[in-house]
């Protein structure tokens, strides 16, 4: 790895130019729509979160917001999927 780069002024070749696809830092920087609430966990939920969250250096409250997000979207159904649902059976 202490080898110097030799730089040459050779042609590089067919070069194939690619749109930027990578977020703006001011995309990168937004702030979630949160909500404070106050709640009661138990104790080893939270020492989980907080044991988790230290091996991967990062906050364990992210951690249960991601947790509890990731359980909403999962569960979320849209209104007109019940609707078709029954209207099929009874088909």
């Amino acid at each position: 790895m202490s080898d110097k780069i030799k730089y040459t002024d050779e042609p590089i070749g067919n070069v194939k130019v690619i749109p930027d696809f990578l977020p703006s830092p001011d995309d990168l920087a937004f702030r979630d729509d949160t909500v404070k609430v106050t709640i009661a966990l138990s104790r080893g939920s939270v020492e989980f979160f907080k044991r988790e969250a230290k091996k991967r250096d990062t906050q364990y409250q992210k951690m249960i917001r991601r947790l509890l997000d990731a359980y909403s979207s999962a569960h979320q159904q849209p209104l007109t999927t019940h609707s078709k649902r029954r209207a099929k059976a009874r088909a």
